[in-house]
């Protein structure tokens, strides 16, 4: 005799009995399988002590950008570059070579400049970073932005942004650059339109006016 009584174990009844159709029960299913958790760390031990490993899934993260303390949760993946475009959207910092050789993603960390494509976020957390959107204060041009402006330091201005930041850290290391000092200092960022001399010229003004 046939069992009137649905199996409540099979999926396809489950939805029925719920009042969910099976092709809306599909759809949530697949949703909450494509939707990544926050997970915390797994730890293991490596060389005789517990080393945390974070991963695949998103991961809480704690950021100093520009001096505000931004949350986000992230894969480990994610390098600071990502995160500070597509999450925060400061998109100042470029990308072009993604891999550590332009300098157009270049941003201070701890007033130190670093290659934001090469430096995963998970690793820049709770450290102070600053990005060229910060260098403007009140309405008014940081002097090495003002000094671009005024030597025609940029052409199609995609590196500028690195640039200007890579200035500012160089200037504050070395007030009184000499000419080698300059070259020398900028070296880790490259101009494909070939301005140089503008970019020079700017960093010599910052210096002459002791700004």
């Amino acid at each position: 005799m046939r069992d009137d009584h649905p199996n409540l174990n099979d999926p396809r009844n489950k939805a029925h009995h719920s009042g969910v159709s099976r092709r809306e029960f599909l759809k949530i299913s697949g949703i909450s399988v494509g939707v990544p958790l926050v997970a915390g760390p797994k730890v293991v031990r490596a060389a005789g002590q517990e080393v945390p490993v974070y991963g695949p899934g998103k991961v809480a993260m704690e950021f100093i950008i520009n001096g505000q303390q931004q949350k986000a949760s992230l894969e480990p993946r994610v390098t600071l570059l990502d995160a500070l475009r597509d999450q925060f959207e400061l998109t100042g910092a470029k990308r072009v070579c993604d891999r550590a050789e332009c300098g157009a993603c270049t941003v201070l960390m701890d007033n130190k400049p670093v290659y934001a494509c090469s430096l995963l976020a998970i690793e820049a957390q709770h450290k102070p970073i600053t990005t060229v959107e910060a260098l403007m204060q009140a309405g008014k041009l940081h002097p090495v932005q003002q000094a671009f402006v005024d030597n025609d330091a940029s052409q199609c201005g995609f590196c500028t942004p690195g640039f200007v930041v890579a200035c500012k850290a160089f200037l504050d290391k070395h007030p009184h650059p000499t000419p080698e000092d300059i070259r020398h200092g900028l070296s880790g960022n490259l101009c494909r339109c070939g301005t140089y001399e503008g970019i020079r010229k700017a960093v010599a003004q910052v210096v002459q006016k002791g700004a």
